[in-house]
């Protein structure tokens, strides 16, 4: 399931974690790739340990993690730190998949959901398209500033090569209370409908049914 998620940054949140970053040092992004990724990685990170990265943090991370869809799409057990990347005219990061395990040595978390934050505009840059591939053909990607989108870390993709101005995203990865992809889209449908029903009406029968289903299914497929 590829989710869009709308108005993840405020515009005022948008101009604050870009002036942060505007003053953060950015190096090579093949310093945090694993061995296959780092042959197509082509862009560049801020480091982690540049003193105003915890200032941005607060920013995108606070957002997200309060953002309702990202909250029915993921069902997030742990979230990672997120990555800033900037991509320049000629950097593009070509086709691979996430690695599965990601962390540091008692910190480690399986990678089940992958998210971009666009934090800048997207006629600031030609190209730069996210393309996630998919059994249904390629789908090409390039947000407003603010919005983001989820996909399994598992699908193989790439990010097209920028051809005039600069790229701006954040990136992270989520360990979800659902492994299963297909299980995570058909709760995140379900849920969709139990919210509109219980709004509705919670005392009808078909929505006691339905909430039932969607708790214990969440239950049974939970992996903590």
């Amino acid at each position: 399931m590829l989710l869009p998620l709308k108005n993840v940054l405020t515009r005022d949140q948008l101009l604050g974690a870009r002036e942060i970053l505007s003053r953060a040092a950015f190096r090579d992004g093949k310093l945090s790739a694993g061995m296959v990724a780092s042959r197509v990685k082509h862009n560049l990170e801020a480091n982690r340990e540049s003193k105003e990265i915890s200032q941005v943090d607060n920013l995108v991370m606070g957002s997200l993690v309060r953002h309702p869809d990202y909250r029915a799409g993921a069902l997030p057990l742990k979230v990672a730190a997120p990555f800033y990347a900037r991509y320049q005219p000629g950097m593009r990061y070509g086709d691979h998949v996430d690695d599965p395990v990601m962390g540091a040595d008692g910190a480690l978390y399986r990678t089940d959901v992958s998210i971009t934050i666009f934090l800048n505009e997207p006629d600031e840059y030609d190209g730069g398209e996210l393309v996630v591939r998919g059994n249904f053909g390629d789908q090409r990607v390039k947000m407003p500033a603010g919005d983001a989108v989820m996909y399994p870390s598992s699908s193989l993709h790439h990010v097209a090569e920028v051809t005039r101005g600069e790229r701006l995203v954040a990136v992270t990865w989520v360990q979800s209370l659902i492994r299963d992809p297909a299980q995570r889209e058909l709760l995140y449908e379900l849920n969709r409908v139990r919210e509109k029903m219980l709004a509705d009406s919670s005392e009808t029968e078909e929505a006691v049914i339905v909430n039932r289903a969607y708790v214990n299914l969440v239950r049974m497929w939970g992996d903590v």
